[in-house]
């Protein structure tokens, strides 16, 4: 069953008294309803693309973290081949939170990686919701290290609201691990991609999204930090996290224009969990564009090229 956010409602009426007209359609009796429901059918769908033309920072936030939203195991499930996942960081233990290992994509061997925040409340529970611990950054360092001396390039899908923030994390030196997870991303000789495809959450995205080339699906957000907790530490009150999402600039189209990001993926009217298929299928494309860029680059020179793309953020508007 379709979950809809709250600025859908009215979307939602039409599309109810759709479902309704088709129900009556299947029990006969279609000449009479049939022009009914293609007009209202043309009706919602025009409600819906208007709708989703004009989203605000803060809509788009709800788009992003829809719970029917596709996860990193659909893409890869959709997108890479024989995918065979590692476990554990060598060091403490296992993070559920960050799933990554090796397959194919188009036929080339990979090293892909990303959160998952699960589909239900069991795997929820199992990969934390997508919020790392320090074990799940310094697999990702593990896998990263992997890669590189396989000279295998790196795909990052990233979904998280942020590192875990609890005691047992901070105990194990969360702030180290993703430091060290941020610089093994930037230090990579084979190319890297990373594609936001729900929320990039602050250093907890940052970790694995230190890429050459940072994709963004179009209702995707990336930040610093939650609207949430940036209206708490602005202003006391996370009740305004509207006011901050709108003021923080975190969606994909401004943060092309401020030059953090590097293309944004197109996502249907109704976001990518209205039609997942397709929208894994355009993020397959932007990402095989994008490696077939870095392709022919040595691997001084994809340093080069990623040092430069990141120090060059903030002077470009």
């Amino acid at each position: 069953m379709r979950s809809y956010l709250d600025f859908e409602k009215p979307v939602a009426d039409l599309e109810a008294k759709v479902e309704e007209l088709r129900a009556l359609s299947n029990g006969g009796d279609t000449a009479s309803i049939g022009e009914e429901l293609t007009k209202l059918e043309a009706k919602a769908a025009k409600a819906l693309s208007e709708l989703y033309a004009g989203l605000t920072p803060w809509q788009k936030t709800q788009v992003a973290r829809h719970p029917q939203r596709p996860h990193f195991v659909d893409y890869v499930k959709r997108l890479v081949a024989d995918f065979t996942p590692l476990a554990g960081d060598r060091h403490f233990g296992e993070d559920g939170a960050i799933v990554g290992g090796f397959g194919r994509f188009q036929g080339q061997p990979v090293c892909v990686m990303g959160q998952e925040k699960g589909a239900n409340t069991e795997s929820r529970l199992e990969h934390n919701f997508g919020m790392a611990k320090p074990e799940g950054y310094r697999k990702a360092v593990r896998l990263m290290e992997l890669a590189d001396r396989f000279e295998l390039p790196v795909i990052s899908l990233v979904d998280t609201a942020g590192a875990f923030p609890g005691i047992d994390a901070e105990e194990r030196g969360q702030a180290e691990a993703i430091a060290r997870s941020t610089d093994a991303s930037l230090s990579l000789g084979v190319p890297n991609v990373a594609v936001i495809v729900g929320e990039g959450g602050s250093g907890g995205a940052v970790a694995i999204a230190s890429c050459n080339k940072v994709l963004m699906l179009e209702h995707a957000i990336y930040t610093v930090a939650s609207p949430e907790a940036s209206a708490s530490i602005l202003w006391r009150d996370a009740g305004r996290a509207e006011d901050a999402a709108t003021g923080m600039k975190i969606t994909a189209q401004d943060l092309l224009r401020f030059g953090i990001i590097d293309a944004i993926v197109p996502e249907p009217p109704g976001g990518a969990h209205r039609d997942p298929e397709r929208v894994i299928a355009a993020t397959g494309e932007a990402v095989s564009g994008a490696l077939a860029a870095l392709g022919n680059m040595s691997r001084e020179q994809i340093k080069l090229a990623r040092a430069e793309k990141f120090l060059a953020i903030g002077r470009k508007v």
